[in-house]
């Protein structure tokens, strides 16, 4: 992936798994976890709106915004 900050680049090369967010309103949010940033890309995308936020999470707890899907 191109335009990644430092951060970002370290939690995407030590992602232990991915996070699939939808919803701007916490108590209507969807949050699902993935293994594989193929897996949560898939899944945003059968939405169809580009909408779907995916964080890669390390095993630190460090996380970041990697793509919309």
């Amino acid at each position: 992936m191109s335009n990644l900050d430092k951060h970002q680049a370290d939690c995407l090369a030590n992602a232990i798994y991915f996070t699939a967010v939808r919803g701007r309103n916490p108590s209507t949010r969807i949050r699902i976890e993935f293994p594989t940033l193929e897996d949560a890309k898939a899944y945003g995308s059968s939405y169809g709106d580009g909408c779907t936020m995916i964080y890669a999470v390390t095993a630190k707890g460090h996380a970041d915004h990697i793509t919309n899907a």
